[in-house]
């Protein structure tokens, strides 16, 4: 077990190498027309310069947070100044991840529009060779950074294996910088693109009636940009800080766990590495013919990666790990491990399959929605309702997982199941960073194909990738949030054991209000991004009729008139940059001031309140949200209320942009940030557990 630990960075390198291949064989991809490399080159010129203006910022947080850790280090025996060097690694993981499957992403768009000028097939390769890209980035980074801190700090801190959970303890920065940087990244680029997706639509679509993604929308590049920042470069950072909080999570309830070595503490990072292996071969799953559908492709990838890594899983457990080990005071059987694993496996697929159910077209829950848009009132209380049904099932599923989990093996169970969940997070994010690029493709075939005949053809070439991106999208956040609840509880245990917390009595009434405290901070947490949204699209839809009005010629579409884009994305960007921070902070904080003013117990309350208060909110908002979106897409192709057909443009078209402009924010602001509030609490709760606990 002392020599296997090494096999995991080096499988990490494998994943980096397989990015850096599938980066080569799209830069060698045709990138199309002069006009089409054009406006290809104003979405990655806006997308980079957001990132590099927030990461800029970003530093200014970093340093800040160092000076935090530097304290906690100094008056915490259990810590260590190395845990500022294990901030630093995490944040700029995260930021780099997210950093290369945008760039990528910026160049595959524009070669995904170009192959679907003649090939359904050749665009998904495209398109899904830039997410794979984001996928094998997310993980290798996430499995070296973390299996080589840990190398590093097992030789420093516990040569003679006794001092385990200081190592961990350590390492616990790593985790902080990723979900730190993650949280801002996706409130920032939340915000950045839905400023401009809800600008753009309301200019665009209701007020001049022109096409989404028309050239003579000053907003639109915008938008294409905000798809990069907000649902690629964002995303990845999410998953990133998602998965190496799970493994994290899982190896620090395992160091309570006393099997005379480090198997217990291994063994994520085991099934991890496994995961990884089996999402770079399932990529090699995913084909398409010309008349096939690239959502069956999808699966058979997904399921492919799932598949194997369980019944790998099975053989290194039985291999690595004792035949009976002991949590507490309760005796389980090493072979519980693996059922909790796929327990864990089973729950993200049943709660994909949930939020497949409420987003997807031709579902009954976007029917209802399509039905109840005869005005945009009716449309809007249908979405509400479909969202806050949508939490039900997935509520049940994790619960019964929890307990499932909890019976096979313990915490350590429940922390396994949320390992196995993310083992194959590769091919999840590669699925659904995929979505974004046949977004663009389709802004760029919009824009940049003259040809009518042409364009039209490719448009409905990306549209039918853009329709599976969409419900891919609304799967994989389902799927973020199913394991950031597992994780959270598995973080939320480890605090406990490091605050040296048996228990918590929730009719104490201190513990009660730090319960409430916790259930109302996500309400705050979106109050603030959806807010912003709001405020920056208002002030978008202001420029673009401002254009409209001072450029001569531009509405019309006259030859040789082009709108001011700059403009645009520098009301996104500004708005982005601003508003991040107060949600930021607020998760960060909370759990700092609670946990020093009132101690252990009422930040254990907290905690509880923000779990259960923010899963409810992320699954509500992004499944509204997801059917809103789906809604308003069937009305492109055409749909029948009453007995009457409706297409682009009809009135009940116009209640259904409204009704997705009111889910945009929901889905891709404040709801997918809600599994990182719930992570980042627990994290930071955990870093200063055993200081609050000695005071």
């Amino acid at each position: 077990m002392q020599n296997i630990i090494y096999l995991v960075p080096v499988v990490g390198i494998i994943s980096l190498l397989f990015a850096f291949w599938r980066t080569s064989w799209i830069n060698k991809q045709e990138a199309g027309s002069a006009r089409m490399q054009e406006i290809a080159g104003y979405i990655r010129q806006g997308a980079m310069s957001y990132l590099n203006t927030q990461y800029r910022v970003l530093t200014i947080f970093a340093v800040v947070m160092c000076a935090f850790l530097g304290f906690i280090s100094y008056n915490d025996p259990a810590s260590s100044p190395f845990i500022i060097l294990a901030f630093l690694v995490g944040a700029v993981f995260s930021a780099l991840a997210g950093y290369t499957g945008m760039s990528v992403a910026t160049k595959a768009n524009v070669r995904t529009t170009n192959a679907a000028r003649n090939s359904l097939s050749k665009a998904l390769d495209v398109s899904f060779a830039g997410g794979s890209v984001m996928g094998m980035s997310v993980v290798g980074l996430g499995l070296l950074g973390l299996s080589l801190l840990f190398v590093l700090f097992n030789t420093l801190f516990n040569s003679g294996g006794s001092d385990m959970l200081r190592v961990l303890n350590v390492l616990t920065g790593f985790s902080l910088g990723a979900e730190s940087i993650a949280l801002f990244a996706r409130v920032g680029g939340g915000i950045f693109t839905k400023a401009a997706d809800v600008g753009a639509d309301l200019a665009g679509k209701v007020v001049a009636g022109i096409p989404e993604d028309d050239p003579r929308n000053p907003a639109v590049i915008a938008d294409n940009v905000g798809d990069n920042v907000g649902d690629v470069a964002g995303m990845g950072a999410d998953l990133f800080g998602s998965y190496v909080s799970t493994i994290l999570a899982t190896m620090v309830l395992g160091a309570g766990i006393i099997t005379g070595d480090m198997s217990m503490v291994v063994l994520p990072l085991l099934i991890a590495a496994v995961g990884t292996l089996f999402s770079i071969v399932a990529t090699f799953f995913v084909r398409v013919s010309e008349t096939g559908n690239p959502q069956t492709s999808l699966n058979i990838g997904n399921w492919g990666s799932v598949i194997l890594t369980a019944l790998v899983s099975y053989f290194i457990i039985n291999a690595t790990i004792p035949a009976n080990f002991t949590e507490g005071a309760a005796s389980y059987a090493s072979i519980n491990i693996f059922y909790a694993v796929l327990v864990g496996l089973g729950v993200g697929v049943l709660v994909s399959l949930i939020t497949e159910h409420y987003c997807s077209l031709g579902r009954g829950p976007v029917t209802r929605i399509i039905n109840s848009s005869t005005n945009a009132g009716t449309n809007v209380i249908s979405g509400l309702s479909v969202g806050m049904e949508s939490t039900a099932l997935p509520m049940l599923v994790l619960a019964g997982g929890i307990v499932w989990a909890y019976s096979l093996a313990g915490l350590y169970g429940v922390a396994m199941a949320a390992t196995g969940m993310m083992a194959t997070t590769g091919m999840q994010l590669a699925i659904d960073a995929f979505g974004p690029i046949a977004d663009n493709a389709g802004g760029i075939a919009e824009m940049g194909i003259e040809d009518k005949a042409e364009g039209e053809a490719t448009r409905h070439r990306t549209d039918i990738l853009d329709t599976v991106g969409n419900t891919t999208a609304a799967i994989g956040k389902g799927f973020a949030i199913a394991s950031a609840a597992l994780t959270s509880l598995a973080l939320f245990a480890a605090f406990m054991e490091s605050a040296k917390i048996d228990s918590i009595n929730i009719s104490d009434p201190k513990v009660l209000a730090g319960l409430m405290i916790g259930a109302m901070i996500p309400y705050l947490f979106s109050s603030w991004a959806i807010r912003a949204v709001g405020s920056a699209a208002t002030d978008m839809v202001k420029e673009v009729a401002r254009q409209f009005k001072e450029i001569p010629g531009l509405l019309e579409g006259k030859a040789g008139v082009k709108p001011d884009y700059e403009k645009c994305i520098s009301i996104s960007t500004n708005a982005a940059i601003r508003q991040m921070i107060a949600p930021g902070l607020l998760a960060i904080l909370s759990p700092i001031i609670v946990g020093f003013a009132f101690g252990p117990f009422v930040l254990g309350g907290m905690l509880a309140g923000v779990l259960v208060s923010g899963l409810l909110m992320a699954i509500f908002q992004s499944n509204a949200g997801g059917a809103w979106d789906n809604a308003k897409k069937s009305f492109e192709k055409g749909v029948t209320i009453d007995g009457k057909n409706y297409k682009k443009g009809s009135d009940p078209h116009k209640a259904a942009v409204v009704g997705d402009t009111v889910g945009d924010p929901l889905k891709d602001t404040s709801g997918p940030s809600m599994n990182i509030l719930i992570k980042l609490t627990s994290i930071v709760a955990l870093i200063i557990a055993t200081m609050i606990a000695a005071h």
